[in-house]
């Protein structure tokens, strides 16, 4: 059984407003596509099963927590933040076959932790009691999490902001097609 990509899309983009953003930033326009839809489209082709978790959520801990509890009988769980448009779907495939004996596994690309991060079934009960806008980093730093190094950017690189966004329109261009 394979783990569930859960992808999220609850944020409210405050940042990407500030900095000039006249949409959310996950219905920015990413050359034809809006940011979100990279993100699904890298999901899709990773052939893994996936939830995008749209509802609105007082911060990222209740997101995850009403994502996991959507998704409870999953083998395990890729959390995907939806800001990540250049992600490969090689790496979350990488993600999801990495050994199950880790608990916790996340991508490095060139020395940066980056997303998703894989939570084993048995972070079941710690995923579904997460609030407030820290995340699962506690989950992290609870496990001896595995580093999968891996060569893609995409991992990393998120949108924030306008000026995120123009670089990672770049380096799209950039990227073979």
């Amino acid at each position: 059984m394979q783990p569930v990509v859960i992808v999220l899309a609850s944020g409210r983009g405050e940042r990407f407003a500030a900095s000039g953003g006249a949409t959310h930033k996950l219905q920015a326009l990413l050359g034809d596509q809006t940011v979100l839809q990279h993100t699904l489209d890298a999901v899709r082709a990773s052939g893994l099963p996936y939830h995008l978790e749209q509802g609105a959520h007082a911060g990222m801990g209740d997101s995850i927590a009403a994502a996991v509890r959507a998704t409870q009988d999953a083998a395990g769980w890729l959390i995907l933040p939806a800001d990540l448009p250049l992600v490969q779907a090689e790496t979350l495939r990488r993600l999801a076959a990495a050994p199950a004996q880790h608990a916790v596994v996340r991508p490095v690309y060139q020395g940066r932790h980056g997303h998703p991060v894989r939570f084993a079934r048995g972070c079941l009960p710690a995923l579904l009691n997460l609030k407030g806008n820290q995340g699962a980093a506690p989950i992290v730093r609870a496990h001896d999490a595995m580093e999968l190094i891996v060569d893609d950017a995409g991992c990393v690189t998120d949108i924030d902001t306008v000026q995120d966004l123009v670089r990672v329109q770049a380096l799209l261009q950039q990227r073979p097609r």
